[in-house]
């Protein structure tokens, strides 16, 4: 949930980018205002595309990748362990008081709004409501009704109440409460006020360009200059004047259309949208684990047929197979047949073979350890994050390193439990061959099983910690 989050911010900074570099200083307000309003929808949706096809050249290794050990003090690491249900809980609850907070906000915004409704005058207009507000000089509408206060000059509510007509045949306010449930929903998120702020601003822009086209410039920028109106800072209402719009308003009036062929710009979606399929289809929320099992058996055939196209290559650019890589194939080929495990030579080849553990039956046991394959595979993680974390010496890292410490290591426990092929990355050698001398003091374990059969899994396990200088 957390990943999706992240993206969905991101995707919205980058869509707001692209508005503010290439598109809101162009007249195209309409094009502009559909931006903004599909932009944010297409931010939520997108996270949850995975797209198989675009996944196709990227190599598959059924391999186990095990959760982080992050290793410091050893009781930290438990608690840790131990506690990420309790601080995810944490977290819902801590959403769910902003999401109440902000909906008391909202709700106090439109009592104000309704009470400065019961002490006005409302007359019924062609289309709208005109309520009349005593002793005020606020101006705004909200809806289908526009709000005036008593002290405008009869000179100022001509223009006044034509830009909230606009407001209010555009159905501006709709707009604007739109953002108002993203707001409440995604608290948290500073880019849902400034959506709604860039919408705010465009609004003006779409009922000053109509309004100019009924009444003369000059007498519509005096309108706008000649007197500051005062108004609550209510985020969903159209404001007649805003102080902070008014020389943008202005400077908006006096440029010229925006030709047609700039209207080009808006293909730089068809690129972005694309990096961000390629980008959500390449990359999964969850650990590696379920990134690898959900890919196993989905292959499609032209995946395949491109693998062994490769393979293929290599044979021939090395000159054949050695023998282990002979072993390896016909394992392979045992594997991959019809019988499977029922294979007759499975059992010669069993060294060789390793199961996706996606599709095994029975997952590897750590000693201790019982239940579900899900309370084995949950039991197992646990077991070997502790156990990693109470062993590993840290003092083996050499002067000189400094920051987070990244180790990687691929291991195999093999049909009789025992843990084999070691291999380790790190950033020095003394810190491979210490994750490799914990990783090989794993105790023997029950292998996992399929079909009744003893069969080898792989794993990987990523090792971090800290060296502060």
């Amino acid at each position: 949930m957390i990943h999706y989050i992240l993206q969905v911010v991101a995707f919205q900074l980058v869509f707001l980018l692209v508005f503010d570099l290439f598109l809101k200083k162009e007249t195209f307000h309409t094009l502009n205002r559909w931006y903004l309003l599909a932009t944010p929808i297409a931010s939520f949706v997108l996270p949850l595309i995975n797209i198989p096809t675009i996944r196709e050249n990227i190599p598959t290794a059924y391999i186990v990748e095990l959760p982080a050990v992050i290793i410091g003090n050893a009781a930290e690491t438990n608690e840790a362990a131990s506690s990420f249900t309790l601080g995810f809980m944490d977290l819902f609850l801590f959403w769910k008081i902003g999401v109440a907070i902000a909906a008391c906000f909202f709700v106090f915004k439109l009592f104000k709004i309704f009470k400065l409704r019961l002490s006005g005058n409302i007359t019924k207009m062609n289309g709208f409501q005109l309520v009349e507000i005593p002793n005020t000089t606020t101006a705004f509408s909200f809806l289908s009704t526009i709000y005036l206060g008593s002290k405008i000059s009869e000179a100022q509510k001509e223009s006044i109440l034509l830009h909230e007509i606009e407001h209010v045949k555009g159905k501006h306010s709709l707009d604007l409460l739109y953002f108002e449930i993203i707001k409440i929903i995604f608290w948290f998120n500073p880019l849902s006020y400034t959506y709604q702020s860039r919408m705010r601003t465009l609004q003006e822009f779409i009922a000053d360009e109509k309004v100019i086209a009924i009444q003369p410039k000059s007498q519509y920028y005096q309108s706008l200059l000649s007197q500051v109106f005062g108004t609550s800072t209510i985020s969903f209402i159209n404001t007649f004047f805003n102080h902070s719009l008014i020389k943008k308003r202005i400077i908006m009036l006096q440029k010229s259309k925006s030709n047609r062929i700039v209207q080009l710009k808006y293909l730089v979606l068809i690129p972005l949208v694309f990096g961000m399929l390629v980008y959500t289809s390449c990359t999964d929320e969850s650990s590696g684990e379920a990134y690898n099992t959900a890919n196993f058996g989905s292959e499609s055939n032209s995946e395949i047929i491109q693998n062994i196209d490769r393979l293929t290559e290599s044979i021939a650019k090395n000159g054949g197979l050695t023998p282990e890589e002979e072993r390896a194939l016909e394992a392979f080929k045992v594997l991959t047949s019809p019988q499977g495990v029922d294979h007759p030579d499975f059992d010669s080849d069993n060294e060789f073979l390793e199961i996706p553990f996606g599709v095994i039956e029975k997952v590897p046991t750590y000693p201790g350890c019982s239940g579900t394959n899900e309370e084995l595979k949950s039991c197992m993680e646990k077991s070997m994050m502790s156990f990693v974390g109470k062993n590993f010496n840290v003092d083996v890292a050499p002067k000189g390193l400094s920051g987070l410490q990244r180790i990687y290591v691929q291991f195999k426990i093999d049909a009789q439990g025992k843990v084999t092929n070691i291999k380790a990355r790190a950033p020095h050698l003394s810190l491979k061959e210490e994750a490799i001398r914990v990783i090989s003091s794993l105790p023997d374990m029950q292998a996992g099983e399929q079909s009744g059969k003893k069969v080898s899994v792989l794993y990987s396990l990523p090792i971090k910690f800290e060296i502060k200088e």
